[in-house]
């Protein structure tokens, strides 16, 4: 049960906001009392915290699935956003943002697992587009790595809007890659752009 509350209140946490939604709406959307939830949540603070490591859990999933795939380096991350923005699309407001205002202690927490998960990714993306011949080869990967988590992150702490976050964000993917890439990755950017 503790597993079903947790997976449901991150449905409606992600849907509806943080703040918004209340120990009485996940009972009533559960059918079940408000008494269940406090069996196994003293607080809505720790129901949140649970709601975001399984947020991360599924993230880490969606990561090691698009990379699974074999895409070559420029495909592979708009794969990776493609599959982000399915994730969050009931979202009306962006996830980072309502946890950074509301959530703040969580939220700190939340930003270490990101930090090294983001740049790992990021890192491993890079090398591979080099290797590739997509990206050019003299880059300084560990700047780049830093340019795009500033550009990401700053997107998500700082724009409320989802549907804004997403666009922003589908902007600085390809700001990220053209500053990267070689001839034969624009070529290869100018495919995922008409694609996407």
């Amino acid at each position: 049960m503790k597993d079903k509350i947790i997976e449901k209140a991150g449905e409606m946490f992600l849907k509806l906001g943080f703040k918004s939604i209340t120990m009485d709406d996940i009972a009533g959307e559960m059918c079940i009392s408000k008494k269940t939830i406090y069996k196994y949540f003293c607080n809505k603070e720790i129901l949140v915290e649970e709601s975001v490591q399984l947020l991360h859990k599924e993230v880490h999933q969606l990561i090691d699935n698009a990379i699974s795939k074999n895409y070559n380096a420029i495909e592979e991350n708009f794969e990776i956003r493609r599959m982000f923005v399915e994730l969050f699309k009931s979202s009306d407001t962006s996830p980072i943002f309502q946890l950074k205002k509301h959530y703040p202690e969580i939220y700190k927490n939340t930003l270490k697992f990101q930090i090294e998960e983001c740049e790992f990714c990021f890192r491993q993306n890079i090398q591979k587009g080099i290797e590739q011949k997509l990206y050019r080869n003299d880059l300084n990967v560990e700047a780049y790595v830093k340019f795009y988590y500033y550009l990401i992150f700053n997107i998500n702490e700082n724009t409320a809007s989802e549907s804004e976050a997403k666009q922003l964000e589908y902007e600085a993917l390809e700001y990220h890659t053209r500053a990267m890439a070689t001839t034969e990755g624009i070529i290869e950017l100018e495919k995922q752009l008409k694609i996407h």
